[in-house]
């Protein structure tokens, strides 16, 4: 894996990225006669049938409050499910009815047309400060859910750069983004993904860095 060339002039910092709001799967409803979106309710549904269970992620219409049973697993065998899992559904577990609400993928066995939002909350903490003058960024995502912000939005939200900006230094490759995909400036933030901005010539590298540590808000 790449490192910064000086780590005595880099600041780098973990920026945890939370998204607000669950993905929307859009479903033909009974009520409406019509493909509306659905929210999830935060509630579980389990079902015995011997030693078999059924369990269901209960979902409602945003309109008429009509429901939709999202399956979790069908005919499952009780020593099948992990103790906690089962504890997570008994319970309705908001933690984990959370995490399986933003299973993109999961919705997708459902339905082909899906809303994500990109609303997040980033919280920040320092890895390490430079012993001299701050002229590198390394930024380190952690994305514990599956979120749909592109990078690009992200950066710029936070570090006060435009996106013709970003474009402009990751060009002249002053901007680096480690460890996503090709064309990961255009693409959803990923867990893990590592971002090296050299502030070198940037005027207001005084502002991008209090940006980076949340001393300075976002405008």
């Amino acid at each position: 894996m790449e490192e910064p060339d000086d780590m005595s002039h880099t600041l780098t910092v973990l920026w945890t990225i939370e998204p607000q709001t669950p993905p929307r799967p859009w479903l033909a409803c009974s009520r409406c006669r019509r493909t509306r979106p659905f929210e999830c309710s935060g509630k579980t549904r389990l079902n015995a049938n011997g030693r078999r269970l059924d369990a269901w992620l209960i979902y409602r219409c945003a309109d008429c409050d009509g429901t939709w049973n999202r399956p979790i697993f069908e005919r499952r065998s009780v020593r099948d499910i992990a103790p906690e899992t089962l504890d997570a559904l008994q319970n309705n577990d908001s933690g984990w009815i959370r995490q399986v609400s933003f299973d993109v993928e999961g919705l997708r066995r459902n339905t082909d047309t899906i809303e994500e939002f990109a609303e997040c909350r980033v919280t920040r903490r320092v890895l390490a400060q430079p012993l001299e003058g701050c002229t590198q960024l390394e930024i380190v995502l952690a994305v514990p859910l599956p979120i749909g912000m592109r990078t690009d939005r992200l950066l710029s939200a936070e570090l006060g750069l435009s996106r013709n900006r970003l474009v402009r230094l990751e060009e002249a490759g002053r901007l680096k983004l480690l460890s996503g995909p090709r064309k990961a400036l255009q693409r959803p933030i990923r867990d893990g993904m590592r971002v090296i901005l050299d502030l070198a010539n940037e005027g207001n590298q005084g502002d991008v860095a209090d940006r980076a540590t949340g001393r300075l808000h976002p405008a």
